[in-house]
């Protein structure tokens, strides 16, 4: 995670890591999805620790792979639209990538980019 408007080149991201898969519960009924309490305690803790981080941001572009339920990047915004609405509005765009083929420097060139012909 960087904060664009304030990366130098050779910056080192934050790194925020995700729990792992074998501690998350995968068996949620509709209505619990629903209503937002599908996710298990290190998600909320990973979101919030996210959202923590982007606080104050004026704009958020995610980047993500992958579009279905799986998605961390879609699951990520729909929690900030639930529980943090005001900070949902400051997402520019949800961008899907390979993100397993590019190195760091590769995904803030890309992120530089995507500002300098989108915004």
């Amino acid at each position: 995670m960087w904060s664009a408007g304030h990366v130098k080149p050779g910056s080192v991201p934050e790194k925020i890591e995700a729990p792992t898969h074998e501690r998350r519960h995968h068996h949620v009924r509709e209505a619990q999805h629903n209503q937002g309490n599908d996710l298990d305690r290190d998600s909320v803790e990973f979101y919030e620790s996210i959202t923590n981080a982007v606080v104050g941001a004026h704009q958020i572009l995610l980047i993500g792979h992958g579009t279905a339920k799986a998605s961390a990047m879609l699951n990520l915004e729909g929690y900030w639209e639930l529980k943090h609405p005001e900070l949902a509005r400051h997402v520019v765009a949800m961008v899907d990538s390979d993100l397993a083929a590019l190195s760091e420097p590769e995904v803030l060139k890309f992120v530089r980019e995507w500002f300098e012909d989108f915004l």
